[in-house]
């Protein structure tokens, strides 16, 4: 990611609070409360040269009520440690209120081996690092939910969908049994979802185009088909009340998702 869009996304952190504050001021603070998103480019805020690439988290707002904020921090290769080695969980948490959440969703960059900025072992530094993210948000009063990782565009020769994680998305829920974390098990329901539709069909939910066959990130409808999962999973796992979501049923419109021009 260039330093113009590390900028933004740092710049970017601020306006998340300065609309929960306006919000506030309007409705008492029970009733406004903030989804704030950590994690890579599967669900990252993509900017106008990378369109059609969608993350879920710009499609995730559409289906929360207008009383819960989406502050999305979730940057391009990312991973629970360079994510935190970086500054960044600590900028999170500082714009984070009681009442608040943060969901994370991290794996696709910690198994990267071969780069020891990024990289974290499944079942001891990559679950030392998500303790980061849980006890950060509970100790603000922040209810702390973790996200198995999205599945990639995968098939065997015999069109089934094959798993691309390893041992992470284990890993991150005995985690989430052992530190009594609400999981939203995204890697199993997007796993199903690529087998429901078939190697074929999935090609319209992934970023492929004339130039680019990308089997990792979104095209919007990607982005919105993975955003309904995540809002179907904090609804079941009652992190959030049927008050909080709307049109989990719905067609999404694809022109509702935008690319803002990156800002110097």
């Amino acid at each position: 990611m260039s330093l113009t869009r590390r900028q933004v996304g740092i710049a970017g952190l601020g306006a998340p609070l300065a609309l929960a504050m306006t919000g506030t001021a309007q409705a008492s603070p029970r009733h406004h409360r903030t989804l704030h998103i950590a994690g890579d480019s599967t669900a990252a805020q993509k900017y106008a040269d990378a369109a059609p690439e969608t993350g879920w988290g710009m499609a995730l707002p559409f289906l929360l009520h207008r009383h819960l904020t989406v502050a999305n921090h979730a940057v391009n290769g990312r991973s629970s440690k360079s994510f935190v080695d970086e500054g960044r969980l600590e900028a999170v948490l500082s714009s984070i209120r009681p009442g608040d959440f943060l969901l994370v969703q991290f794996a696709h960059n910690d198994e990267k081996t071969a780069d020891p900025t990024r990289y974290t072992e499944p079942w001891s530094t990559y679950q030392e690092y998500l303790r980061m993210y849980v006890d950060g948000a509970r100790a603000r009063g922040a209810r702390p939910v973790l996200a198995t990782a999205v599945e990639r565009r995968r098939f065997d020769a015999d069109g089934r969908a094959v798993p691309s994680h390893g041992e992470y998305p284990a890993a991150m829920r005995a985690l989430a049994a052992e530190e009594g974390v609400a999981l939203l098990d995204v890697q199993a329901l997007s796993l199903a979802l690529w087998q429901e539709l078939g190697a074929e069909e999935t090609k319209k939910y992934f970023n492929w185009t004339a130039v680019e066959q990308d089997n990792t990130h979104f095209n919007p409808p990607g982005a919105i088909a993975v955003a309904r999962l995540v809002a179907r999973e904090l609804l079941r796992t009652r992190v959030l009340a049927p008050r909080d979501v709307r049109r989990l049923d719905d067609e999404i419109p694809q022109s509702w998702i935008t690319w803002p021009e990156a800002v110097a």
